[in-house]
């Protein structure tokens, strides 16, 4: 059948049908057959169908429904882009909180400068906690070697488990302001990055309006 009588047999088939104010139709294929409405017929439903005007002109075409397999992509896609959403909202209000927060790259190195001399100071001071708690240390471990073959008298045995500990926990206290200290580095320099980032973007930006006023 040709393009002509196929218009034709649809356009008898509307022709066919009680009149609607709204003059849209639904048509379907059930089998071989073309099935239509003025709303959507009971046999459509479930299937893909389309939506045509009074004069068989096409107005919307429905697909056929998803299955199961498709509505599982279909609701990961839009989680994906759900979650895509949420980390451009969240950049863009990082962005404009280091915008706010610093004019200048020299801002920020003030700011990094301040942050890591804190950081020093506190592993110095570790150090130096170290160090004299080693000392100490030494000072048992010496009156220890005299009681390698006779009992060890107890304040010494003490002064070794308490220097031990004691050591162990400055030893994982200096480890930790060390990472610290890399990750204010880091930190900073994912900033001072990203500043100069916007910074060109904004520049990029003015620079055509400004050029449009002369």
């Amino acid at each position: 059948m040709s393009k002509v009588q196929s218009r034709l047999l649809l356009l008898l088939s509307l022709s066919a049908l009680p009149f609607s104010a709204s003059a849209d139709f639904y048509c379907c294929q059930d089998g071989g057959r073309r099935v239509c409405g003025d709303t959507l017929p009971d046999v459509c439903r479930g299937r893909a169908y389309k939506l045509l005007d009074k004069s068989g002109n096409l107005l919307k075409d429905v697909g056929p429904p998803l299955t199961a397999e498709q509505k599982a992509a279909l609701l990961e896609e839009q989680k994906r882009q759900k979650e895509q959403e949420e980390k451009a909202r969240e950049q863009r209000r990082r962005d404009q909180a280091l915008l706010d927060t610093y004019s200048s790259i020299k801002d920020i190195d003030i700011s990094q400068e301040k942050a890591e001399n804190d950081v020093k100071l506190s592993i110095k001071n570790t150090e130096s906690q170290i160090q004299l708690t080693q000392l100490k240390r030494k000072k048992f471990e010496d009156e220890a070697e005299f009681y390698k073959k006779k009992p060890m008298p107890p304040e010494v045995q003490k002064g070794l488990q308490v220097t031990a500990h004691e050591l162990k926990l400055q030893e994982e206290l200096l480890e930790l302001k060390q990472n610290e200290f890399a990750k204010i580095k880091a930190k900073y320099d994912g900033e001072r990055q990203r500043f100069i980032e916007l910074s060109s973007i904004r520049r990029s930006s003015a620079a055509p309006a400004a050029t449009g006023t002369h």
